[in-house]
């Protein structure tokens, strides 16, 4: 049975693991809590030659650290994991999420969210 620092120790080998990058494109999370939610910006991307994200707008790579001044297209907010995972999956059409392994991280990623709003401990985005 893995420990909680071994359980860690494969979350943080694996977080660090080459992915293709969603055409649909991409999420920030985040909570809101006053209100008790979690929420998730949806954000247009492109997919270039290189296989980095684009802004649709300038053509200028998307960097993964830092800030970047982009305006969402749709902010979703649920007071569960399940809520927002439904709203997302379900409800949203056509489905802005094109790739099973970038559903199967907003999955866990919303879970770690739940667990953090419940727990009153900060989140931080994987």
């Amino acid at each position: 049975m893995p420990t909680i620092d071994s359980a860690t120790a494969i979350d943080q080998a694996l977080s660090q693991r080459h992915i293709d990058l969603d055409p649909g494109g991409y999420f920030i999370i985040y909570l809101d809590r006053e209100a008790s939610l979690i929420c998730a910006k949806h954000f247009t991307n492109l997919i270039d030659e290189r296989g980095l994200a684009v802004d649709p707008e300038t053509g200028k790579p998307i960097p993964a650290r830092g800030k970047v001044n982009r305006t969402s297209t749709t902010v979703f907010q649920g007071r569960t994991a399940k809520e927002l995972c439904t709203k997302i999956f379900e409800s949203a059409q056509p489905c802005l999420v094109t790739k099973l392994d970038h559903a199967a991280y907003l999955g866990r990623e919303f879970v770690r969210a739940e667990l953090a709003l419940l727990n009153g401990q900060e989140y931080i985005q994987d």
